[in-house]
């Protein structure tokens, strides 16, 4: 929609936003009420069929003061929650508001407030269901389930014509944009016919399982890996993974980013230890070396420069084109908040032109089973990707890493990433970043953090075939809910 001609008399609320009224959308979505319900979002509301929520602002002295999640919008990504949100709260700070936001497994929670995330959105799960959310997000909830399911909902929500609906209201308030009350007038299109809504709604719930299932392992990975590289075995990831979702219910860790720094409080340096002029007590933290020592029963541990020494892997960075790129087309430009929980997002929010895409391709290079990583941020430090096929066609930012392994034998692209999530990798790179200007990084540091590699060939490649089969079926999944979201709407060419 470029713009069009429409009488004042059609002008509401005062509202003289072009895009508001976009003509081709409103006809594209009225054009499914042959075989569509189109419900409305305040209708859906006064009807009692579902209720909105927001969440709230608990202070940022409530920040880092325990591992309950508070969810933020940056915390949501492909449908799901991170496995390590940015910000934990303690049990008080739960107790005080957890009355009041009341959050339950089934509840959908979509981004409100922001710029490019706004309607992004995903299902609470049983597993998640203890947190806290931002008042940025709604949280909808069906109240009558027999009116309309909460899967219909979300296959709604998450089809084209909503989300551009959802564009369509969008507006800036003071320095933020939202969709405010405008959501409201939203229209959802449910397929009438049963039999195929019921389809539908099943392979979601199997698609959304296996999500789930997957997202447990990520999770827990960090400390899986722990016991698995210290003990010499995968039994503790075979016998994870072997649970039922009540039992892993009971087991899962419930940490957020501030776990990965560690316990380290201060330590004595005599003059003669300090390295390069570093005076970062946390770069000398004491446990790190301990616990790396203790890893060498079973592991040779490596740094990373010295594993680029021997050949294994190489890395680069990325390059920064400039604002100007942004929007100019499809290629996805890939930032440090473009992935989560292993996998890049299926909608990352800067998109670039076939001729800036072929100015970086060959010097980027990406492939399959590039593991791309954090560098510069200050919570997203450390956190990582692996590179799938189809998801190569990008250009990543000079913030990110792109480490390729060199030789598979020794280290394949899914181990790698793999130990790249350990405790013990994670925490060296929080020891090991610093503040250039105005941002953390990583910088050239990443050549002094040391990976512990398994010795024995069996166990690594029993722990890359692991990771490999979470990451793939996870990815499956995702292309799986796109596809229901589409096929639940029928899209047309709009």
């Amino acid at each position: 929609m470029l713009g069009y001609w429409m009488d004042v008399s059609a002008v509401r609320s005062g509202i003289f936003i072009p895009k508001y009224y976009d003509p081709e959308l409103r006809r594209a979505v009225l054009s499914l009420s042959a075989t569509h319900d189109l419900l409305r979002v305040g209708d859906l509301i006064e009807a009692g069929v579902i209720s909105l929520d927001t969440g709230d602002e608990i202070g940022s002295e409530s920040y880092g003061t325990g591992n309950i999640p508070f969810v933020r919008t940056s915390d949501i990504s492909n449908w799901e929650i991170k496995t390590a949100p940015k910000q934990g709260v303690s049990e008080q700070v739960y107790a005080r508001f957890a009355p009041k936001q009341d959050v339950r497994e089934g509840d959908i929670l979509l981004v409100r407030d922001g710029t490019y995330l706004i309607g992004t959105n995903c299902f609470v799960t049983a597993l998640d269901a203890k947190l806290l959310f931002q008042s940025h997000i709604l949280r909808i909830r069906v109240e009558k389930p027999e009116k309309v399911s909460p899967q219909a909902i979300f296959l709604a929500l998450n089809g084209s014509l909503a989300q551009r609906q959802i564009r369509s209201v969008q507006f800036t308030a003071d320095i933020i944009d939202t969709i405010g009350s405008r959501f409201e007038e939203v229209l959802l299109p449910v397929p009438r016919d049963a039999q195929r809504r019921a389809a539908l709604e099943k392979d979601l719930i199997g698609a959304l399982d296996l999500r789930v299932r997957g997202k447990c392992f990520v999770k827990q990975a960090p400390l899986l890996l722990e016991e698995t590289l210290r003990t010499g075995s995968a039994a503790p990831m075979r016998t994870f993974l072997a649970k039922s979702p009540k039992e892993l219910s009971t087991v899962l860790v419930q940490d957020t980013v501030s776990l990965e720094f560690g316990g380290f409080e201060a330590v004595w340096v005599r003059a003669n230890e300090i390295r390069d002029s570093i005076f970062l007590p946390k770069y000398y933290d004491p446990e790190i070396d301990a616990e790396l020592e203790a890893l060498g029963d079973h592991c040779d541990v490596l740094s990373i420069g010295e594993l680029r020494a021997k050949g294994v892997v190489e890395w680069i960075t990325g390059d920064e084109p400039g604002k100007m790129a942004y929007g100019t087309g499809d290629v996805p430009f890939i930032r440090t908040s473009d992935f989560a929980n292993w996998e890049i997002k299926h909608d990352p929010k800067q998109g670039m032109a076939e001729f800036i895409y072929a100015a970086y391709r060959k010097s980027q290079d990406v492939r399959p089973g590039d593991v791309l990583l954090v560098r510069d941020g200050t919570y997203l430090v450390g956190s990582s990707t692996i590179v799938q096929a189809g998801d190569d066609r990008m250009v990543f930012c000079g913030g990110l890493f792109k480490l390729r392994s060199l030789d598979h034998a020794s280290l394949s692209p899914y181990l790698l990433l793999a130990l790249l999530n350990s405790y013990i990798v994670k925490r060296q790179m929080r020891s090991k970043q610093f503040t250039r200007d105005v941002i953390d990084t990583l910088g050239r540091r990443i050549d002094e953090v040391r990976v512990p590699i398994p010795r024995s060939g069996a166990l690594r490649e029993e722990v890359a075939a692991i990771v490999r089969l979470i990451v793939e079926s996870r990815l499956e999944a995702r292309n799986r809910i796109k596809a229901l979201a589409r096929e639940s709407e029928e899209l047309s060419t709009l």
